[in-house]
């Protein structure tokens, strides 16, 4: 019998986390045949003990180096024998249901190639980032000028927050999240897994960019519903965001060319800049939250160039 799904967790320092999630795969995963694979990225808790001792049926790949998060999956993928691929972080617990839903939709459904769900928080209430809208320029300029933080989550000037829609209808998405990801293993090795450039942040974006351009058509589907804690692997938020801006300029950098390349760059540049400066007038702390964008702003030379080329794995 073959293996319907293989699921593919990447983990680094969550060791509780990644057992409750692997737990919560178990069972829920009744009536598929599934394999669990996790990479862990050299992790310095005790998160492969626990998974060794703890679930000795997953397939665990041992890192002496973090590899970040695209190149992990990439070799997590390359050790699966499953018809379909489904990526979750290890801050998620998988609700009754989620992937035999996640499944039969994307069966049924195969001209969209990337397949997503609905995340709650903790609390569970609606936590939108499962998916956003693909960014274009416009989605710079309202970063740039602050428009996206003074009007979050309005469809004009946050526009790849796909505005207040809570993720409780089917509809197809510009960005399926890497945290619940679900793709065909062949459609995943056509498109050449993830861009192993990017450590962290912005390859979920690059591979449904490419996606999109093949043809396929990202969708979420709320019959799949996951919680996700969010950001369980991230040392702090100013160091997670020059991350998220490193991957932003790359992201830029690869799908623009000319004056759109130009502009976006140029507005990445002043989004930070200006919210460091508010953030420096209304005094905010600079370790977390919105004062942490002038740490951002202060290591801007980490950034500004995006992720450079790797070496071969």
């Amino acid at each position: 019998m073959g293996v319907d799904v293989s699921i593919l967790i990447v983990s680094y320092n969550t060791g509780a986390m990644t057992a409750a999630c692997l737990e919560s795969c178990a069972a829920t995963s009744d009536g598929l045949a599934t394999e669990m694979i996790v990479l862990d990225n050299a992790s310095t808790d005790d998160s492969v003990s626990i998974i060794r001792d703890r679930f000795p049926s997953v397939n665990l790949i041992e890192q002496r180096t973090n590899l970040g998060f695209g190149r992990a999956v990439n070799l997590a993928a390359s050790q699966a024998k499953g018809e379909y691929l489904l990526l979750l972080n290890p801050d998620t617990v998988v609700l009754p249901g989620a992937v035999a839903n996640l499944l039969d939709f994307a069966r049924a459904n195969p001209r969209h190639g990337i397949y997503g769900g609905r995340t709650l928080g903790p609390d569970h209430t609606v936590d939108p980032r499962s998916c956003w809208a693909v960014p274009t320029v416009w989605s710079h300029v309202c970063f740039g000028l602050g428009l996206s933080t003074a009007f979050r989550r309005s469809a004009l000037f946050d526009p790849e927050s796909m505005g207040p829609w809570p993720r409780d209808t089917v509809r197809t998405v510009g960005v399926v999240t890497g945290c619940l990801l679900l793709i065909p293993r062949a459609l995943f090795e056509q498109l050449g897994g993830f861009d192993s450039r990017f450590f962290m942040y912005g390859e979920d974006v690059d591979l449904s960019i490419r996606a999109r351009r093949a043809g396929l058509d990202p969708v979420i589907t709320p019959a799949a519903v996951v919680v996700h804690h969010g950001g369980a692997s991230s040392a702090g938020w100013a160091d997670k965001h020059v991350l998220v801006m490193t991957g932003k300029v790359t992201l830029a950098r690869t799908h623009w060319t000319g004056w759109r390349r130009t502009v976006c760059l140029a507005m990445l540049v002043l989004g930070v800049a200006l919210r460091a400066a508010l953030a420096t007038v209304i005094g905010r702390p600079a370790g977390t939250g919105s004062g942490g964008w002038r740490v951002v702003w202060t290591r801007r030379a980490d950034w500004r160039a995006g992720y450079p080329p790797l070496p071969p794995a």
